[in-house]
């Protein structure tokens, strides 16, 4: 926990005014700074009141929907990690309305050059809380992540007015398309407000996705137009609809970015506070981000500002939970990661945030920083390494059957390492960041030149195949092989045990036209083309959705013991032997599972049947003594054989 509770920071409405408070311990003097209801006209500048590391000041005329913001003066000396410039209009860390997105302009980063003109203004909210009702997501579920512009910017059938934002989710049009997939939680990715990289303008372009903040609670009007408001009214629709609402946060870096980058909050209240700097040269920014700093998460103000603003996304809007954007940052200090980081503590022991759905991205690019498995429960964990040996295993790589057998059991070698009883991963094929489901099957390499970096940016190795053509073709078998290839990853997906996620628009073969790093492309490279998504698709993940929902074992997180719940079987019905395991070449095998049918009430046993040969496979299910196997998709009885490329379910029915 922080050391000492902080009185309330931000700008709070009391009978007497609105007093407006924030952290600093290095300013030498910081001004409140009032603007007309338009946000342009500067009404007054008021000196603040210290008490320690916090200025305040009670204003009686300032009511709900004043427009405000900070300066903060004292030493300028880069050098030493001091960029305290009054000129710069800065704020408020604790903002939870703005008048306007940020937008990218050199004068942001020049001293001496004023910026009131240029930043976005403050609102203070009069905010409504309720106490929180119980998450709907539970672990096991499957989540869906979207991107909140791209996902109904193109809907016809949405007001125009709504597309593209949090509103548009609450649409019943998108509501039913959710429920016939089974989701059990949306993941909206980044809706807090943002600003373009300093490099993104010049090329004509814009940050579409949100990972580049600068304060964490303040909502961007470009998605979020009617505010806490609004984004609580859609998480009320989805709770009615039996969907949950995950918020993906950014607390490891913010977009003020490294010494050349803007001055628009943080940086400017005291940038030694907020962020860490390399120890004997506090000038240099820690960039264990990759972005060019890194919050200082070990701080306890930037603790209390993190707890504070997940507690307000909780109590003012209902969320279910948290994806945590390179998580490992959160568990930092200067000696490394620590699963019992104060912060993590923190958050579990807080009455608002303990029941919450945590999922954390278990990596950063500092030293140390892939931390996959070592997260305190009940944190979820994005499992990149299943999804790397699905890819392997059905691009055709050698020596992986035993990967794809792991991975589809739930991981237990990672999860079980801290005396775990069940696996906490998230298992996906398919990420924001990456090649889509689509083009997984469809590019061999990336293709991001619309990025402008010559094709440098993003990941080179995607563990992808092209099925005989690169991209785009008409060349009706290699679209069916492709079509069967993606319904074959999302087979193996909905047949691994534990949390399963589902990037939007994957269930219908969306494409980025092998872009595997769009976060610059705000525009039909990744908004989501509703008139093209494969309805065969569609269909098809709705019917596995449905299954892993009949059949219980899929979705649950406790380990496999070997002991009557899991069988590992040759398709001939022989068990896999350790021959079998370590042939290079397996091509195939079958897990028959111990289950409760939920739809007839009663046990049975599932067969799972993954087989990546390009050629029919013959099978031998299990003997049954009491009944026969029927095919779980189709409801017919089993062939004698497995197709080629495909995942397969039979049920034993009695």
């Amino acid at each position: 926990m922080p050391k000492a509770a902080l009185p309330p920071l931000g700008a709070t409405l009391t009978p007497d005014g609105t007093r407006f408070a924030v952290w600093s311990r290095n300013a030498a003097r910081i001004d409140l700074c009032l603007f007309d209801k338009a946000g342009e006209e500067a009404l007054c500048q008021l000196p603040m009141v210290r008490d320690g590391d916090v200025h305040s000041l009670v204003v009686a005329d300032a009511p709900k929907g004043t427009r405000y913001g900070y300066r903060a003066d004292g030493v300028y000396s880069p050098d030493h990690g001091l960029w305290f410039d009054p000129s710069k209009f800065l704020v408020d860390p604790y903002a939870i309305e703005l008048d306007r997105p940020f937008r990218h302009d050199p004068r942001l980063t020049i001293f001496g050059e004023d910026t009131a003109d240029l930043v976005p203004k403050a609102i203070v909210t009069d905010i409504k809380t309720a106490k929180p009702k119980p998450p709907i997501f539970k672990a096991g579920g499957l989540i869906y992540e979207i991107a909140v512009k791209p996902f109904t910017a193109l809907r016809q059938d949405i007001p125009e007015a709504k597309r593209g934002t949090v509103a548009a989710l609450a649409e019943p049009v998108i509501i039913e398309h959710l429920k016939r997939l089974g989701v059990s939680a949306v993941e909206l990715m980044p809706i807090v407000a943002w600003i373009d990289e300093r490099h993104l303008p010049p090329l004509g372009l814009s940050n579409g996705w949100g990972y580049n903040p600068i304060v964490p609670m303040a909502l961007d009007p470009r998605l979020v137009p009617g505010g806490v408001k609004e984004l609580r009214q859609t998480v009320e629709a989805l709770r009615k609809a039996g969907i949950g609402v995950i918020l993906d946060l950014v607390f490891n870096h913010s977009g003020e970015s490294d010494r050349l980058g803007t001055t628009l909050s943080m940086r400017g209240l005291d940038n030694l506070a907020y962020y860490r700097h390399v120890t004997d040269r506090p000038g240099d920014l820690i960039n264990d981000t990759g972005c060019g700093n890194t919050i200082a998460c070990d701080h306890p103000v930037v603790q209390t500002l993190t707890l504070d603003s997940l507690r307000h996304f909780v109590l003012a809007a209902g969320v279910d939970g948290f994806r945590f954007d390179l998580a490992s940052i959160l568990g930092r200090d200067m000696a490394g990661f620590h699963r019992d980081a104060p912060l993590f503590e923190a958050i579990h022991a807080d009455p608002v945030l303990a029941d919450r759905v945590l999922i954390a991205e278990p990596w950063d690019v500092g030293p140390g920083g892939y931390q996959l498995g070592n997260f305190p429960a009940p944190f979820l964990e994005w499992n990149d390494r299943a999804r790397d040996d699905i890819r392997l295993y059905w691009r055709g790589d050698r020596h992986v059957i035993g990967a794809l057998a792991t991975a589809l059991a739930g991981s237990s070698d990672t999860f079980s390492r801290w005396g775990d009883a069940g696996t906490r991963t998230v298992n996906f094929i398919a990420a924001h960041d990456g090649f889509t489901l689509a083009d997984i099957v469809a590019f061999a390499g990336k293709h991001n030149e619309a990025n402008g970096e010559e094709n440098r940016d993003g990941h080179n190795e995607n563990h992808s195949w092209n099925n005989g053509a690169e991209g785009a073709t008409t060349d009706p078998e290699i679209l069916t092989a492709r079509r069967h290839d993606v319904m074959a990853l999302l087979g193996t997906l909905f047949a691994s045990r534990g949390t399963i996620m589902l990037t939007a628009g994957d269930e219908g073969g969306r494409s980025q036209r092998g872009n595997n790093n769009a976060y610059c492309q705000d525009n039909d490279i990744t908004w989501i083309n509703w008139d093209a998504m494969d309805e065969t698709l569609v269909a098809h993940t709705a019917a596995l959705s449905a299954l892993r929902r009949r059949f219980a074992v899929l979705g649950e997180t406790a380990f496999f013991t070997g002991k009557g719940d899991v069988e590992w079987l040759r398709l001939d019905g022989h068990p896999m032997a350790v021959t079998d395991w370590e042939h290079p070449a397996t091509d195939n095998l079958m897990m028959v599972l111990a289950t409760r049918d939920g739809r007839k009430k009663r046990s049975t046993r599932l067969a799972v049947v993954v087989n990546r040969s390009h050629a029919p496979h013959p099978i031998h299910l299990p003997e049954s003594l009491d009944g026969q196997w029927q095919d779980a998709l189709s409801h017919e009885p089993p062939l004698t054989f497995v197709p080629p490329r495909s995942v397969s379910f039979f049920v034993e029915n009695f």
